[in-house]
């Protein structure tokens, strides 16, 4: 997700410097857009009044912000940090407040919409954090989404995200488990993804998944299930906060945990229809 939303602020002259943790990764991409790397957060920090992070956990952003070589050693009074990764809510209240006592303001900015809508610009964007900062950034968010959502303080944008993609990973798999019951009965698989797109079954798996990166067996969506996994969890771990247990919302945690412990590391978010598929062969 990075490389296009990257691309998108580089095409409109708003990117300076970038830093990845692949330094060959950085210099394939500031080469193509004539750009320089930055070999350290906080060289980044030195050249910047305002940094995005875009990484795949807390773990990683604490790193960034707080490590050594840390942008945060860098950042002066008034710049601003943009955190679009999919984090631990609670996670990012405790950052802000230490970028708050140095003056910097933050806020977080997860996205959703993959990587093709990264690319056309045109991703949805959660944000939380003070109104008048959100105002601030809103010409860089506007470049990389469509629809802007202001969710509340610090910390709700990632709540949202968390419980978005808990609700994608649920109709996910019961929409791929439909598909398979229905092919089994002797169904065309794109017939019923048809009818679930013209009928109440149309979910954002039937029209933007099923077709796209299962039935064709590419599962390359640009999204992976160790993510789906992560914010599952962070979401059970909202509901366990706010004292909202639920056994569907475990139920899919414990399916897709599964799949990522049988399919391994590293693998497309589709591919939970190969491990869906498998397990409902062996029970048969």
């Amino acid at each position: 997700m990075g490389w296009p939303m990257a691309a998108r602020l580089a095409g409109s002259g708003h990117l300076t410097t970038v830093f990845d943790a692949d330094q060959d990764r950085a210099t394939a991409f500031c080469a193509e857009w004539g750009l320089r790397t930055s070999f350290s957060p906080a060289e980044v920090g030195r050249q910047v009044a305002t940094v995005i992070t875009m990484l795949p956990t807390s773990s990683e952003v604490a790193g960034v912000l707080f490590g050594p070589q840390s942008l945060a050693s860098e950042l002066r009074r008034g710049d601003l940090v943009i955190d679009m990764s999919s984090g631990v809510p609670v996670r990012t209240r405790g950052f802000s407040l230490q970028l708050r006592s140095k003056g910097v303001a933050m806020l977080d900015a997860p996205v959703s919409g993959g990587v093709h809508r990264a690319a056309l610009g045109s991703l949805a964007i959660m944000v939380g954090g003070p109104l008048q900062i959100i105002e601030r950034a809103q010409d860089i968010l506007g470049l990389l989404g469509s629809s802007i959502h202001r969710t509340g303080s610090i910390g709700s944008g990632q709540a949202m995200k968390s419980l978005n993609n808990l609700v994608s990973a649920a109709c996910l798999l019961a929409t791929v488990e439909a598909v398979d019951v229905g092919r089994r009965f002797g169904l065309d698989p794109h017939l019923m993804v048809d009818v679930l797109n013209h009928s109440s079954g149309m979910t954002d798996a039937s029209q933007r998944k099923i077709e796209q990166f299962i039935l064709n067996e590419e599962f390359n969506s640009g999204f992976g299930l160790d993510l789906m996994v992560k914010d599952v969890d962070i979401a059970i771990g909202l509901s366990d906060q706010m004292r909202r247990p639920s056994d569907l919302s475990r139920a899919t945690l414990r399916a897709w945990s599964a799949a990522q412990a049988d399919l391994g590391k590293g693998r497309d978010h589709t591919e939970v229809a190969n491990y869906a598929a498998r397990e409902s062969a062996s029970i048969m």
